[in-house]
């Protein structure tokens, strides 16, 4: 055993891992990523993604279908993130451990199987319960991406990885209230909102063999046993904050809601000695608080909680002002987004290029670009309400989609610059934890804010209060992004 240090690309020490040296292999090359094994990863990628989203579109059949009242409702929605969120760094783990291609491929086994149970529920309780298992399906599936992204590439390959994977995440989110409309209104062979559901499985059925052919194999080198007093804390403290933004509204805060929200920093700290304790002892933490000293990888998740959060809040206050608001169905209401996919998908594309010339000055630029086309947004909902269509939003969206697909890329390039390539998995676990968690919290917050606006007085005028203070929010972050570091590594 050694104790190595962490050191930044300026020369910094940031931190220290104890590890196990081992003689380099003179037999085995470092694994390589071709093009069909990135378009597999990005394939599976998508399909947990896409989940978070598309059943928000099939929740109203699913209540009239199942019985279920709003709050049991929210639970389908809830039941899923939460899964979700309290296990990517675990599942980001495992695969350090197991190997990365392996828990992919168990990943895409276990998701195929719950959305198969959710698919066939007969009841609603039965739905929670299998989207819960369907987010922890997707937990063990989505780290193993970044982590095989990361440390199967190097220079302008890792980069445009990178963008693509962030061009894959933005296109998921918005598709996926596009996918839940067409899929609902279709109501292919009389199956409702059970469709939404079962098409991931013959997606499953063919991402499976692709991966056994093209996705190589990594792990990290000196495997270590898990953290169990750590997964616990940090699962303890997701649930304490998630699971009373996103249920309190529909269930009218209750006394356990705020009982929750109360032990959050509680256990958030609890977590953190104990993670600290660890790393001092030579054990191997969840999250090392070392990794969390990497300064490009704490300035950049910073700033992925308000561009995430927005953008979860957004998606959600956007279809409910549109479908209800302007009485528009589930596939127009999805189609007014598809400006904001393609434009996000476009400028994720042109990021390597631009990053290449304007280093990290891309991220603020892009969020002046993104408030302004909040502010376009803004103009029509105050100025024609309600004689709106997505042809009126289409400039907006475009142009808000234009800023999100110069930024996100480019952050993920960011936090996982300088994370040691045997310690992808963990990296990974934390961006896309980060991620998630700032969905949700973006739901429960804008969403949240808007619904009870709109309880109160007219919903226009609810929609542009909460488009303004997204607004003012990504103005926020156009200055914090001027603290990044220049290079992406």
């Amino acid at each position: 055993m050694r104790r190595l240090w962490y050191q930044a690309g300026d020369g910094r020490i940031v931190g220290d891992v104890t590890t196990t040296i081992r003689p380099p292999s003179r037999t085995a090359p470092a694994p390589s990523l071709g093009a069909p094994g990135l378009f597999t990863l990005l394939l599976g990628a998508a399909l947990p993604l896409v989940d978070f989203f598309v059943v928000n579109v099939a929740l109203p059949s699913v209540g009239r279908d199942l019985g279920a009242g709003e709050s049991l409702l929210e639970l389908v929605v809830a039941g899923y993130g939460l899964a979700y969120a309290v296990l990517l760094v675990l599942g980001g783990r495992l695969g350090d451990l197991f190997g990365r291609r392996r828990l992919f491929l168990a990943g895409l086994v276990a998701f195929g199987a719950t959305s198969l149970l959710c698919g066939t529920a007969p009841g609603a309780w039965s739905l929670v319960g299998a989207r819960v298992a369907q987010g922890a399906a997707a937990a063990l599936l989505l780290p193993q991406v970044l982590a095989t992204l990361h440390s199967s590439t190097t220079g302008a390959r890792r980069a445009r990885a990178l963008s693509l994977y962030g061009a894959t995440t933005g296109l998921a989110f918005v598709s996926g209230q596009v996918l839940g409309g067409l899929l609902v209104a279709a109501d292919v062979a009389g199956l409702g909102w059970r469709a939404a559901f079962l098409v991931n499985v013959p997606v499953v059925l063919l991402v499976l063999p692709l991966a056994l052919r093209t996705v190589p194999e990594t792990r990290a080198a000196a495997p270590a046993p898990l953290d169990v007093r750590g997964t616990v804390l940090l699962a303890l403290a997701l649930v304490s904050l998630l699971l009373p933004l996103t249920e309190g509204r529909a269930a009218h805060w209750p006394l356990w809601t705020w009982a929750a929200l109360a032990a959050f920093p509680v256990l958030a700290a609890a977590f953190w000695r104990t993670e600290r304790r660890t790393e001092r002892r030579g054990g191997t933490p969840l999250v090392p608080p070392s990794l969390l000293r990497l300064v490009p990888l704490r300035r950049g998740l910073a700033l992925v909680l308000p561009l995430s959060g927005g953008f979860g809040g957004f998606i959600l206050v956007i279809a409910v002002a549109l479908q209800q608001g302007l009485e528009l169905g589930p596939v127009a209401s999805g189609a007014a987004l598809a400006p904001m996919a393609l434009a996000f998908f476009a400028a994720s594309l042109a990021g390597p290029r631009l990053v290449a010339r304007w280093g990290t000055r891309v991220v603020p630029a892009g969020a002046l670009l993104q408030a302004a086309g909040l502010a376009l947004l803004l103009w029509p909902v105050l100025d024609s309400w309600p004689d709106l269509s997505p042809w009126t939003l289409a400039p907006g969206m475009t142009v808000a989609g234009l800023g999100q697909g110069l930024q996100l890329p480019v952050l993920f390039r960011v936090v996982l610059a300088e994370v040691p390539p045997d310690r992808a998995g963990v990296g990974s676990g934390v961006l896309v934890t980060t991620q998630q968690a700032a969905l949700a919290l973006g739901v429960a917050t804008l969403g949240s804010l808007f619904l009870s606006l709109a309880a109160s007085g007219p919903l226009d005028e609810a929609l542009a209060t909460t488009l303004l203070v997204q607004l003012a929010l990504t103005l926020l972050t156009a200055l914090a992004a001027l603290r990044l570091p220049r290079g992406t590594g």
